[in-house]
């Protein structure tokens, strides 16, 4: 671990934020000891997190007195001083020696994952040294994408300026009306958490028209679809949520050739369909006759409570 303090402060905040909390007596440091991925194991202010509490998503991250590109990296701890680097963003160039810079990205993450920052030989970062909790740690060249190595070796009342915005995956907790029609059109409100972010509803992996009312609902238009029950998904930049069942119904019109009418009744509730008009031919009554025609084919596929008139004889 090389970082020499150079010689105000600023602070971050975020829902959920994993690394240094950028605030208190910050002075520019410089890695002299070659390009290396740097870590912070221990942080001593009260509230600060070292692994992300949730799984999802790093949408932003920030440097304090930086100077130089920087990349930042997830990384998975693999047992001891052991970590799998699995993720990083791309290249950015912090202008500094000014206060806090925040970069966009999206780079999944996982609960108990850390997060490290790859600092090239001469680089400025923001360090701050004067707190006995605070440890960090390097790897010496950057640990790559898909590499397993132990850090080189750990350095005492250090602290490395910066840190990461995790998005939690969203969940899905529940929808209403859980059916709707196979023309399409219901209205459907999913219920869940971590909605921020939308970027897609899909009903059986076709893409709904959807609103997001707030972090916690969303009300959806169910695209038109087969009969049967599909499933219902939300996804956000920080991942997609476990399925939800939506049943599409349909009248599936039975045969009813032959059926005296309360039977012919019958067979069309059964298949959501609706009796319409009763003609009777002949000297048939609606007790006496039976179907000798009918206004839609058998086996076609109907919005449900189609109607379908009947002629008895």
């Amino acid at each position: 671990m090389a970082i020499v303090a150079m010689g105000a402060t600023t602070a971050q905040a975020a829902p959920v934020t994993v690394g240094s909390p950028l605030t208190g007596p910050f002075i520019q440091g410089e890695a002299s000891g070659g390009s290396g991925t740097f870590i912070n194991l221990s942080l001593g202010e009260p509230g600060a997190r070292v692994t992300s509490p949730v799984t999802g998503a790093v949408i932003g991250w920030s440097v304090i007195k930086a100077a130089g590109p920087f990349r930042l990296r997830v990384l998975r701890p693999a047992g001891g001083t052991a970590y799998t680097a699995v993720g990083s963003s791309s290249v950015a160039v912090a202008t500094g020696p000014g206060g806090v810079e925040t970069f966009s990205t999206a780079v999944p993450i996982q609960a108990g994952d850390a997060i490290g920052l790859d600092i090239s030989k001469g680089n400025k970062i923001g360090i701050a040294d004067e707190d006995p909790a605070d440890v960090a740690a390097a790897w010496f060249p950057p640990i790559a994408d898909g590499a397993t190595a132990s850090f080189a070796g750990a350095e005492n009342e250090i602290e490395v300026g910066f840190n990461a915005v995790v998005q939690p995956a969203p969940t899905l907790t529940g929808i209403a009306p859980t059916s709707g029609s196979i023309k399409g059109g219901t209205a459907v409100t999913i219920t869940g958490t971590d909605f921020a972010g939308v970027s897609g509803v899909s009903f059986g992996g076709v893409a709904a028209a959807f609103t997001v009312g707030s972090e916690g609902q969303i009300t959806a238009t169910a695209p038109p679809a087969k009969r049967g029950k599909v499933d219902v998904t939300v996804t956000t930049v920080a991942g997609t949520t476990a399925a939800a069942k939506f049943a599409y119904t349909g009248c599936v019109v039975p045969q009813l050739k032959g059926k005296k009418l309360k039977a012919a009744k019958k067979k069309l509730r059964k298949a959501s369909c609706t009796l319409g008009k009763v003609k009777l031919r002949g000297d048939a009554t609606t007790k006496t006759g039976r179907v000798v025609k009918q206004s839609r084919k058998a086996g076609k596929l109907l919005a449900p409570g189609t109607k379908v008139n009947v002629t008895l004889g």
